[in-house]
């Protein structure tokens, strides 16, 4: 039965957003309800919005369900160990019509004592970015909490953050505490902990369809804040038929991976792989079977699955736990 796994599609699971529109269609060919979806949730164990298997003869059952199963056949020896059934990370697809409120995430510290929860580390690669947009990502200077209330108060937070033009390509790690914003004309793809937890600093005052403005978390924000300037940008190679390093943390380990036709891969076991297609096609052949994906689609592997090929041209963001 355990040979029986295969490289697993979810159905997606929609956010309608206040600031969302329809590039999750027009660019990732997703079958959204309407044009303010904000987000497409890939693979989630937030509890309230768990994956559900879109593929093969699994389809129909839910992440935990496999996990119950196939534990270790899944998440792989290692990631076992240090989770047990829990599936640890999050990957998303966020389309930004509109400016995201000015926010952040707490550390784990902090989210384990306030709301039982993981904290919540991150990364964006920048899928599609309109001309002049940028992302808001930390202080331009090292601040204060007096200094981040005053500018709070006076509106003028956006005056001592540190706006970035952002390009397709572009990539942004943000550990916890970080201040940040996706501006308006992005599209991302974010992965990071298994984590809700958000503490919305400033909205721009908007309103919703009833009127309100949304909540804001300024006290319970205030301890979470890394006041520091911090450096967020990310270079990294793109070298063909390679997995590049891009991001290497405690929570996740991201490559890209340019697709030109042929790569062979092994995995040894100790963490499941996910495939993030940012561009273009590309087939996983295992066991003498083969399935194919395409852009928008996010891809789990199990770490039972040691010898693959990756066949196609495509653009993949690689994901493991390191």
């Amino acid at each position: 039965m355990k040979l029986e796994l295969y490289p697993l599609l979810f159905e997606p699971i929609f956010k309608d957003r206040i600031w969302g529109g329809n590039k999750l269609k027009s660019l990732l060919n997703k079958n959204i309800p309407n044009e303010t979806i904000g987000e497409s949730w890939e693979l989630s164990s937030v509890e309230g919005d768990i994956s559900i298997v879109k593929n093969g003869f699994l389809q129909g059952k839910s992440l935990l369900d496999l996990l119950e199963k196939y534990p270790i056949e899944i998440l792989g020896e290692k990631v076992h160990r240090q989770f047990g059934n829990q599936f640890p990370l999050l990957f998303k697809f966020l389309d930004a019509k509109e400016d995201l409120s000015i926010q952040l995430h707490p550390n784990d510290t902090l989210a384990k004592k306030r709301h039982n929860s993981f904290g919540k580390t991150e990364m964006w690669y920048v899928m599609q970015a309109d001309e002049g947009a940028k992302l808001i990502v930390g202080f331009k200077e090292d601040s204060s909490p007096e200094d981040y209330l005053k500018h709070l108060n006076d509106k003028s937070l956006v005056s001592i953050l540190n706006e970035i033009p952002v390009k397709k390509g572009d990539v942004f790690f943000l550990e916890t505490g970080t201040v940040h914003a996706i501006g308006a004309g992005t599209v991302i793809a974010e992965i990071q902990q298994t984590s809700d937890i958000t503490y919305r600093l400033y909205d721009f005052d908007r309103k919703d369809a009833q009127g309100k403005t949304r909540e804001l978390h300024i006290d319970m924000a205030l301890e979470a804040i890394n006041y520091k300037k911090v450096q967020t940008q990310v270079a990294y190679s793109t070298l063909s038929n390679q997995s590049n390093d891009v991001v290497e943390c405690p929570y996740f380990t991201t490559r890209v991976l340019p697709l030109e036709g042929k790569v062979k891969k092994h995995n040894n076991g100790d963490s499941f792989m996910v495939y993030m297609c940012t561009e273009g096609d590309f087939s996983i052949v295992y066991n003498q079977q083969e399935q194919s994906f395409t852009k928008g689609d996010t891809v789990l592997l199990p770490a039972i699955i040691s010898d693959y090929q990756i066949v196609g041209q495509a653009m993949l963001l690689e994901i493991t736990i390191s």
